[in-house]
């Protein structure tokens, strides 16, 4: 768990409620605790008072992207179902403009790395999408703050633009957050020891939260195993195969990737992921696509392996991947009974028919040859 960061919180709050009140944009690499702080002040602002929107999660489409957030938000909407990606654009700006909570109070909304509208930019008509984005927050009653992981263009993008943006960067933590993340592992009778450690591991961690959180993580594990210190910990996560490895080989390819990127593309992934086995032109329809440009699509989804076509019906290649899409391609992350739900409905019918094969999966270790061959396995790499 990060650490709450009390200072940045409270800067973030007092921006908020400025009279005028101002719009902070904190902008961090990835790892720097943007979601984890959005996610703190939504708890801390109240769940009725304020809307929480993962942007990247939900820019596929304008018309899906204002379906997405008027489904999830608890404040009432009204009739919003227009036709068309600049109506339906409209509409967003408009419901984060008017929208009110209770007692006719303004809204807020934490707008989770939005940048990612600049995916709509593809879509006839919407060229300025961004600088219709700021102009139409800059000028809403309502209380907003806004992510993104890209500094650089966020800092080009708000240049010479209101002054009600405020740009944070997110800080490093300090080495008492440090301490306090390391907990187990921090602990020692000797707090100059501890104070050593915690002063370690953010230098090793260049002071990223994520970064901490792992090798904090990671120097508990060791603890339990005979102890280890900071940098045997560090190699252990950049490793092949370690969690280090892994999220920054996440962030490489994300940034690579959003260098151009395809929000149509996810659009399919997510109707695709509602329910498997559509035609072209049924995926179409819910696209509000042509036939022509879905089939681009889903052509460029085969070609790397995300969706395959069989008997002119498409499905996930991955079924994991599928899972995540449904999980995680919303506005808000799932909650506990959802993910349960989600877990329920895929693992049911994939679970053995067979005993032995169910029993030798819980014993740990996997079949051998023998009884591979004894089970008619066939060995794929």
């Amino acid at each position: 768990m990060l650490t709450p960061r009390t200072g940045l919180a409270r800067r973030t709050m007092a921006a908020l409620d400025a009279s005028p009140s101002r719009i902070p944009v904190l902008v961090g690499g990835c790892g720097s605790g943007r979601t984890t702080l959005l996610q703190q002040l939504h708890d801390r602002i109240g769940r009725t008072s304020a809307q929480y929107i993962d942007v990247e999660r939900t820019a596929t489409t304008p018309e899906r992207f204002l379906r997405a957030i008027v489904t999830s938000s608890p404040f009432p909407a009204g009739d919003t179902a227009p036709a068309g990606v600049r109506a339906a654009f409209d509409a967003t700006l408009a419901f984060f403009a008017r929208a009110r909570a209770a007692g006719a109070a303004p809204a807020t909304f934490l707008l989770d790395e939005f940048l990612e509208l600049r995916t709509f930019e593809s879509f006839p008509g919407l060229r300025r999408v961004l600088h219709e984005l700021v102009e139409a927050l800059a000028a809403s009653g309502n209380r907003l703050v806004l992510t993104s992981r890209y500094v650089a263009r966020t800092m080009r993008l708000l240049r010479g633009r209101s002054p009600r943006f405020e740009i944070i960067h997110m800080p490093p933590v300090s080495a008492d957050d440090t301490l306090d993340m390391l907990g187990l592992a921090g602990a020692s009778g000797d707090t100059h020891e501890a104070g050593h450690l915690a002063r370690t591991v953010q230098a090793l961690a260049d002071g990223r939260p994520a970064y901490v959180s792992a090798l904090a993580d990671e120097l508990a594990d060791m603890r339990e195993h005979g102890g280890g210190d900071p940098i045997s910990a560090l190699a252990s996560l950049l490793a092949p195969g370690g969690r280090l490895t892994k999220q920054c080989g996440f962030s490489y390819e994300l940034r690579l990737h959003r260098a151009r990127g395809y929000g149509a593309l996810k659009a399919i992934l997510e109707i695709v992921a509602e329910e498997e086995g559509l035609t072209l032109t049924e995926i179409s329809q819910r696209l509000q696509r042509t036939p022509g440009s879905t089939k681009d699509y889903l052509s460029w989804l085969e070609d790397v392996d995300l969706v395959i076509g069989r008997s002119k019906r498409y499905s996930f290649i991955d079924p994991l991947l599928r899972v995540w899409v449904r999980l995680h391609c919303h506005a808000s992350p799932p909650t506990e009974e959802e993910v349960a739900s989600e877990m329920h409905r895929f693992a049911l019918p994939r679970l053995p028919q067979h005993e032995p094969a169910l029993a030798m999966a819980t014993a740990g270790g996997g079949p051998s040859d023998e009884d591979k061959k004894a089970w008619g396995i066939i060995e794929i790499d």
